[in-house]
This record gives C-alpha cells, sequence and structure tokens, in this order.
C-alpha cells in the first residue's frame, strides 16, 4: 500500500474491499426490502389492524355465546331459552299457538 493519495495498489486489498462493500450493499437492501424490512413495516402493521379488528369481533361473539351457555345451564335454565331451543330443534308448539308457513318466494 502507498501513501501518495491514500491509494490502494494491491488487487487482494482492492477484492476485499469490493467484497466488504457488496455485504454492506446486501444489508442495506435487506434493512429496506427484507421480510422485515422498512417496507414490510407499513403491511404488518395493517395486518396487526385487521387481526385487532377480528379479534374485537370474535370477542363479542365469545361473549354472546357464553351468554346463551349460562341461560342454558341445567342448573338454572332461563325458561325462556328453553321453549325457544325446544321449537326451534324439534319443531314443537304449544297447543295454544298458531303456525303461520310463510312462502319464501
Amino acid at each position: 500500500m502507498t501513501h501518495e493519495g491514500h491509494k490502494i495498489s494491491l488487487p487482494k486489498e482492492k477484492v476485499t474491499q469490493g467484497l466488504a462493500l457488496a455485504v454492506l450493499l446486501l444489508i442495506g437492501a435487506l434493512a429496506i426490502i427484507g421480510p422485515s424490512g422498512l417496507l414490510a413495516w407499513g403491511e404488518n402493521l395493517r395486518l396487526l389492524d385487521q387481526r385487532k379488528g377480528r379479534i374485537a369481533v370474535l370477542e363479542k361473539e365469545h361473549q354472546a355465546l357464553a351468554n346463551r351457555v349460562a341461560l342454558l345451564n341445567p342448573d338454572n335454565a332461563d325458561p325462556d331459552m328453553v321453549g325457544e331451543q325446544l321449537r326451534r330443534d324439534l319443531n314443537v308448539v304449544h297447543e295454544d299457538e298458531v303456525v303461520l308457513i310463510l312462502d319464501h318466494e
């Protein structure tokens, strides 16, 4: 290596510096476009917001189902809920009820 204007004269040093530059460029490219890079960051935030919304919907559905389960508890069942279940699942009605069949056409 010479000290004339800090020139690199050995080919081995040129190759080493070229490889170091290539590695740094690769690391920089991955920092921008990689799976956890800057471009993926916005997509990850959008997916996070989307999944938080889905979790909120599922939690509301879970609460509604938990309420139904509590109302159908065999130890203390809600009579209205039991009647609704019987009518829907077993197709039964009281003697004094009238059934109207409507065409869905």
